[in-house]
């Protein structure tokens, strides 16, 4: 159980610093791809943080949520980019 907590912890971390990497680029260039992506992880380490800190598993239906909530995100970042050119 240790190495799980470490996995989820290590995973939220990650997913904090690339989110923080997609909004420094956001602030550079005022783009909402960024923006975009950035939300999207940054709802992927909020996930991570509820498993790691709760008895509740991946397959809950509010995890499910929040995943479809962050991978919409980047389809409409991707076919937003895609529409303007």
């Amino acid at each position: 159980m240790m190495i799980n907590a470490m996995l989820v912890g290590a995973f939220v971390m990650a997913s904090i610093i690339v989110s923080l990497f997609f909004l420094r680029f956001w602030k550079s260039t005022s783009d909402r791809f960024f923006l975009y992506f950035a939300t999207s992880f940054l709802l992927e380490a909020l996930s991570r943080v509820i498993i790691g800190t709760t008895n509740i598993q991946n397959e809950n239906p509010l995890i499910y949520l929040i995943r479809l909530v962050a991978y919409i995100l980047i389809i409409i970042a991707i076919y937003e980019k895609n529409k303007k050119t």
